[in-house]
């Protein structure tokens, strides 16, 4: 099997996470609606949206037009990469439970949650974004979308964690 053909199985494998990530979003979102959540930054969501879809294209039409070949074992450590981004979502997704969704909603009077990887730090779900966004397009040697994704997504960030914080900071302190 080629190079290209096992790449564009790995990007579709990630097509098919973000699915069902949307899913989940979709579920809780309603389950913060129910409970009077608020939403901010609906702004920047489109453009969110648009730049991850653009992500995963990109690097599947980058790989297939320029066909670059990266050496084995940086393949294999790109992989691992983007498994572990992958897994650092989910641990994201399920320790958060119910308030976890794509949207920036937040649901008054309950407090930040400060269990599991947000015990660490305060995003992780952006840690395991800015890795993925460099490893998964590097698998298949797809620089330039990991380099144009890495940029636009650093401008992208600084919109969505202000807006995160500030809506992050209408909660009453952790107990």
């Amino acid at each position: 099997m080629s190079t290209e053909v096992l790449f564009t199985v790995v990007v579709l494998a990630v097509g098919f996470e973000r699915l069902a990530e949307l899913v989940v979003s979709k579920r809780n979102a309603a389950w913060s609606f129910e409970r009077g959540g608020v939403e901010t930054g609906r702004e920047h969501f489109p453009f969110m949206v648009v730049l991850h879809t653009g992500f995963l294209v990109g690097a599947l039409v980058e790989v297939w037009v320029l066909r670059p070949d990266p050496p084995a074992w940086l393949v294999a450590t790109l992989l691992v990469l983007a498994a572990a981004s992958q897994a650092l979502r989910w641990w994201c997704i399920t320790t958060l439970g119910p308030r976890w969704n794509t949207r920036v909603i937040i649901v008054p009077g309950l407090a930040p949650v400060t269990g599991g990887p947000y015990r660490y730090v305060a995003h992780p779900n952006y840690v395991a974004v800015v890795v993925e966004g460099v490893a998964l397009p590097l698998i298949g040697g797809a620089w330039i979308t990991a380099l144009v994704f890495t940029v636009v997504n650093a401008g992208l960030l600084r919109v969505r964690l202000r807006v995160e914080n500030e809506a992050l900071a209408s909660l009453p302190a952790a107990a």
